[in-house]
């Protein structure tokens, strides 16, 4: 049991703070009984913190605020691969993590291949819709995101500000994933992105 904590620990130490994990993160370290009584271990001891049931994150200090909320993006990451399924921000949320919002919502909506479910992070619900496999072709890459964020802003409140501030926001080659993964975006959405690539290639 020491090795196997030792190893784990070692593990968790190599990701650095703000890493979420779930027991399948360890499964080449040693038997499932053996991993969930070693990261029972160091939550008990305080070294890693559980934010529900089989998740658990090394938690992230700060020198004035102490312990920090659980990085959402890193939640997201351990639910997806211990499920290995998708998970693509939507909504409020979207636009948000693109700086067109500054709102910031407290229940989170995510699209998922996966089942639809809800959990609470924190103060935070998270809920995870199930949704059809075209919608879930960009996940993983920021053009999902904006395409997400465009859907929740809606035709009537994108102007140049936000064609502007997404140009900036995105890379090159990013602009070009957008353009890409376009072709699965609603037809208004996809004028938008049009936007988007001309004021990039102006840009260069």
């Amino acid at each position: 049991m020491k090795n196997t904590v030792f190893t784990i620990k070692s593990t968790i130490y190599g990701h650095g703070r703000g890493w979420c994990f779930t027991q399948k993160d360890f499964a080449n370290i040693d038997k499932p009984l053996a991993v969930r009584k070693a990261l029972s271990r160091l939550n008990d001891s305080g070294f890693i913190n559980r934010i529900s049931w089989g998740l658990y994150e090394y938690p992230r200090q700060h020198k004035t605020l102490g312990q920090l909320p659980p990085d959402l993006s890193q939640v997201t990451k351990a639910l997806a691969r211990d499920s290995k399924i998708k998970i693509l921000p939507s909504g409020a949320y979207a636009a948000n993590l693109l700086g067109l919002s500054e709102q910031v919502p407290g229940k989170i909506v995510y699209l998922t291949d996966g089942p639809s479910r809800r959990m609470n992070v924190g103060k935070t619900e998270l809920i995870f819709k199930h949704t059809t496999i075209k919608n879930m072709v960009a996940a993983g890459t920021i053009a999902g995101v904006v395409i997400q964020a465009l859907r929740y802003l809606g035709k009537d409140h994108i102007d140049p500000v936000v064609i502007n501030k997404l140009t900036k926001r995105l890379s090159s080659s990013e602009i070009k994933e957008l353009q890409k993964q376009s072709r699965n975006a609603p037809y208004w959405v996809r004028q938008f992105i049009n936007n988007i690539v001309s004021s990039g290639i102006e840009n260069e």
